[in-house]
Formats: structure tokens, sequence, C-alpha cells
């Protein structure tokens, strides 16, 4: 990281030719210095504002309690924050008790009701695999990073294995294969999905957080490993034909 201080300022005061002009001089200050200061400040306020939001958002989750039950009422000040911890221990209580043998049940008799229900349906359950799918630890998806030798031969595409292929797929396609989710940059959370024969990817290394946080920054941030790319030693699999 950029050192503050006055002497690393003259340092590069000095190495500026003496017939530079003194907007040569302001650029080289601001492209250094206040740049390196966004870059900085950017990430502190973006954290603080997701904590902030947070905060509030859980806060107005007291308003459902009836005005007689509230903290506020009861203790006689309000506890900035105390919305947030109410929604992790009734998040908390949630799980334990479908976690047993009771709880289980009724969720299955809660999800077999919203079966019937055709819009209600889809939108719970496909929201519950993709959670069930990032979050468990059952399977690997989107714990796996490959490359794709896509667009077109010689570009390559980062991509995270949400499983294997099955069913009829698995039939008519030869070889094993793998559905590979293609996320777009800078918004991961759209892309394309494709149906990839397992000898045809490219095993990365790297962690889901350092891939994603590759296709966030369009490149910027490389991960530790980049330098491990199609060629290296470590690269399995051939081409996409």
């Amino acid at each position: 990281m950029t050192s503050w201080n006055g002497w690393t300022i003259l340092q590069d005061l000095s190495s500026i030719d003496k017939g530079n002009s003194l907007i040569a001089l302001l650029k080289t200050l601001i492209r250094k210095y206040v740049l390196t200061g966004f870059l900085v400040l950017i990430p502190v306020f973006l954290t603080g504002w997701v904590l902030v939001t947070l905060f509030r958002i859980t806060d107005k989750a007291l308003a459902l309690i009836p005005r007689a039950y509230r903290p506020e009422t009861l203790i006689g000040f309000k506890i900035p924050g105390l919305g947030m911890v109410i929604s992790f221990l009734l998040v908390f209580i949630l799980g334990a008790f479908v976690a047993n043998v009771i709880g289980r049940k009724l969720l299955a008799a809660g999800e077999k009701l919203l079966e019937k229900i055709p819009l209600v349906r889809w939108f719970y359950f496909s929201s519950k695999q993709l959670l069930e799918a990032v979050f468990t630890k059952e399977g690997d998806s989107f714990r796996r990073v490959v490359l794709i030798e896509y667009p077109r031969k010689g570009l390559y595409s980062i991509g995270f294995v949400t499983g294997e292929s099955k069913g009829e797929v698995d039939r008519k396609v030869p070889g094993p294969s793998l559905t590979v989710f293609i996320p777009t940059t800078p918004n991961p959370t759209s892309g394309f999905l494709y149906i990839v024969p397992e000898t045809e990817t490219i095993p990365l290394s790297w962690s889901v957080e350092d891939a994603f946080r590759m296709v966030v920054s369009a490149g910027v941030i490389q991960p530790p490993t980049a330098n491990q790319f199609p060629g290296s030693s470590q690269s399995a699999g051939g081409p996409l034909r």
C-alpha cells in the first residue's frame, strides 16, 4: 500500500522533470494519491452502508410486534441493533425446530400444500434448490471453478460447476458432462448455463470467492494463482471443439 507521508510525496515531486508544467504535476499527484484514497474509501463506505441498511431493516421488523410488547415499551428506551439480534435468534430457533422430527414433518406437510399452488410452487422450490446448492455441503455446486474454451477457440471463460448432468441429458450427451454457469461482468447474478463434457473443462484451484472477485472487478482483481492459466502444468482436460 502507498505510504502516506511527506517524504514519499517529496520523492514523487523530485522525480518529475523541472520542465513539466504545473498541470502535469497535479495530474501525477491526483493519479497516484487521490485514486489510492478512493480505493481505500469506497470499500469502507460500501461496507458501512450495507451494515447500516441491515440494521435499519431489522430494526423496522420490530414494528410487527404489538406496541405493548415491544422492547422499548417494556424497558423504557430503544436499543439500536436489537432488531438484528432478535431476527438472528428467531432464525436460529426456526432452524432448530425444523431440524427435529416434528419440525421436519410440519415442513413436509407445508411443502405438499405449496405444491398445489402453481406460481408459489415454482418460486418456493426454485429458490430453495438454489439456496441448498449454494450453502449446503451435500454437493459441490458453486464450489468448483473451471475454465472452458468459449466463445471461440483461443478465448477462455470462467465458469462455476453447478452439478453433473443427469437423466435424459446424461443419456444423450456422449461421456460424462457438467452443467457450468458462465457469469456476466460486472453483474455475476446473470449469465449463461452450458452443458460441457467434463474432459473439456480446465479445473482451477481458485476459491469461488476469488473467482467472483475477478468477475465483478472485470479482471482488475486477480486471484493469487491467476498465473496458472491454460498451458500450465496444472491444466486438465481438453479444449472445446
